[in-house]
């Protein structure tokens, strides 16, 4: 079989029901791993089986790691070894989900059923939870690479290995002591291809060579131990909620730039610049509109979103909003998001805080660090780049939109710095598809595509124009500094 034989077999996948019945199969699976939804069985059960079965059909043997973080759920590292002289593939993927937040999905959807809807825009939707993120990405992962050991009569031509989590929306527990521990063992690899993520928009394929760090952190004001009546104490009293306003709006304006030069990061180089020169941000149906006086002065949307960093503010409390009393609150707490890019001092962001906040004269609003990842973006002039880029366009017809990093965030540090691996990301979502909201949903025209795209590159890595003699230490990735 041809490669153009093989695109259409992958294709049909689509067309056979087998991608559908297969997706709707694991939608069904409640992986919920996120806070009081965790669903530690369903984690077990979505590897053992959902994950194993498909896998083992095609050759691989499977291995069940258990998190050695004490928490989270387990993962499965599967290994197709055709010749240990050979170069191999490392992939990824997710089988755990964010809450299903039943009850609030439209027209009464279940978050855990398939659900097929024709839009009044004419666009077909296929809503699930995970559709997105990230069984529907790896699902189309999946069925390409059946469809290329079924063309190359079951010899690729290099090895390749899976590495599921079941932890990824709870901050990937344990990923990190697996990949230190199995660097030179079952996770040793020459090159990371993974889906996930969103494409830019919805008719251009993507591929995205790392990500934005992210590093979160609590602040509060606690004044006294209780509240007190308005009337009776105010003006006399400093108010919690008050003071922790005033604290985060010495940190980010009211447009929504960073006021602390510690946050953030070096002007974007031209190289960057000219990568995100033709980079489309927004524009979509379901997209939101741009907001042109938020964010950096100077930068174009693109840069903003791709090559440099934002302060958000992702809660912010006191007192009870839903029922409000007369009372001055004893304590007023927020939560903020650090997105960053290679080149943040990320590392000690939260002392770059408190050390602002002390010169502002907020000492009493305390800093506490929560979750964070480090920033990464393979060198733009990496072998793989190019390669990856002319594979997709062999497929698609159209040259991807070439992203240094992706705006989110993903564990991609782990597989460029600790693995040492060249990262190529190819998503197989959009930005409007209500990723960890309500209505999450895939476009059955990504999908399609991803499987021509994937059954693409899966037979192009097995073709003697593979930049392998490129791989891991050639270009290592870029990532922000690293502790010790």
């Amino acid at each position: 079989m041809n490669r153009t034989r093989l695109l259409l077999q992958a294709a049909a996948a689509m067309d056979d029901g087998r991608f559908e019945s297969t997706l709707a199969r694991r939608i069904a699976c409640r992986t919920e791993s996120d806070g009081a939804d965790a669903n530690p069985p369903a984690l077990i059960a979505y590897l053992d089986e959902e994950l194993r079965p498909a896998l083992q059909a095609l050759g691989f043997d499977c291995t069940t790691v258990a998190n050695p973080s004490g928490r989270g759920g387990p993962m499965l590292i599967a290994r197709r070894i055709e010749d240990a002289a050979r170069p191999t593939v490392l992939c990824y993927g997710h089988g755990d989900v964010v809450s299903g937040q039943d009850g609030r999905w439209g027209a009464g959807r279940s978050p855990w059923q398939l659900s097929r809807v024709n839009g009044a825009d004419g666009q077909e939707r296929w809503y699930g939870r995970g559709t997105a993120d990230n069984k529907g990405q790896h699902t189309v992962a999946l069925l390409a690479l059946e469809a290329a050991l079924a063309a190359r009569d079951g010899r690729l031509g290099y090895n390749i290995t899976w590495l599921f989590e079941t932890g990824e929306e709870a901050g990937s527990p344990g990923l990190r002591a697996v990949c230190e521990r199995e660097r030179d063992g079952l996770l040793r690899a020459d090159l990371l291809v993974a889906c996930d993520g969103p494409r830019v928009q919805a008719e251009r394929p993507t591929l995205f060579l790392g990500a934005r760090g992210a590093v979160n952190l609590t602040l509060r004001c606690s004044r006294r131990p209780q509240a007190f009546h308005s009337g009776n104490w105010g003006g006399v009293l400093a108010n919690p909620a008050v003071r922790l306003g005033a604290a985060i709006g010495t940190l980010v304006d009211a447009r929504g730039r960073i006021q602390v030069p510690g946050l953030t990061p070096p002007a974007p180089s031209p190289t960057i610049r000219a990568a995100l020169a033709e980079v489309p941000v927004g524009g979509g149906p379901d997209d939101p509109a741009l907001d042109a006086d938020w964010g950096e002065p100077g930068l174009s949307a693109a840069e903003r979103l791709y090559a440099w960093n934002t302060l958000e503010v992702l809660a912010l409390g006191a007192g009870n909003p839903q029922r409000p009393v007369n009372a001055i609150p004893a304590e007023a707490v927020a939560t903020l998001q650090l997105r960053f890019v290679v080149g943040t001092d990320w590392q000690r962001v939260d002392q770059h805080v408190r050390d602002h906040l002390h010169h502002a004269g907020f000492d009493d609003v305390t800093v506490e660090r929560g979750m964070s990842c480090a920033a990464t973006r393979l060198d733009i002039g990496h072998p793989w780049v190019d390669w990856a880029a002319a594979s997709v366009e062999g497929s698609c017809g159209q040259r991807p939109v070439l992203l240094p990093n992706l705006a989110g965030s993903l564990p991609n540090d782990l597989f460029a710095d600790v693995l040492g691996l060249p990262t190529l990301w190819l998503p197989h979502s959009y930005p409007a598809c209500a990723q960890h909201a309500p209505d999450e949903h895939l476009l059955p025209t990504i999908a399609r595509e991803g499987l021509r795209i994937m059954a693409g590159l899966w037979w192009d890595l097995g073709e003697p124009g593979a930049p392998w003699a490129a791989a891991a230490g050639a270009h290592p990735a870029a990532t922000g500094p690293r502790a010790g």
